[in-house]
């Protein structure tokens, strides 16, 4: 199993909104390495969610239920998208400045590549932030 952290502004799309769909296509995606990700997720991958710009902070936590395939929303076949569902919403959200302020967390992507829609979290950077989700 992988972990990984996907990003969206939450007046464009949030969490709220991917719980009223129950299952939601992450698309939209025009950046090579954010697209790379995705076609590296595979079924059962857990996924947190971020809301960036406002906020700042990962707000739950989501399941891959369908691996990449072409993004709907372009006729180009190198954008793809993958569906996920949500699993829960944090009983504590984790802010930026807690991953910026935690020695532990200082490579993970989400500060590494901070415009960066799609990253891959290590099992230890995913350890670390359900922990301070749950203090």
């Amino acid at each position: 199993m992988n972990y990984w952290l996907v990003k969206s502004e939450p007046f464009k799309y949030s969490w709220d909104d991917l719980v009223k769909q129950g299952v939601g296509i992450w698309d939209g995606v025009r950046n090579y390495q954010a697209r790379n990700n995705l076609k590296a997720m595979q079924l059962g991958d857990i996924v947190f969610f971020y809301h960036s710009n406002e906020g700042l902070e990962i707000v739950g936590l989501a399941k891959i239920v369908k691996e990449a395939y072409q993004d709907p929303t372009t006729e180009d076949n190198r954008w793809v998208v993958v569906d996920l569902i949500p699993i829960e919403k944090l009983p504590k959200t984790v802010t930026l400045k807690q991953i910026k302020g935690d020695d532990r967390l200082k490579d993970i992507g989400l500060i590494k590549q901070m415009r960066l829609s799609v990253t891959a979290i290590s099992p230890e950077e995913f350890d670390i932030i359900l922990g301070l989700a749950h203090e």
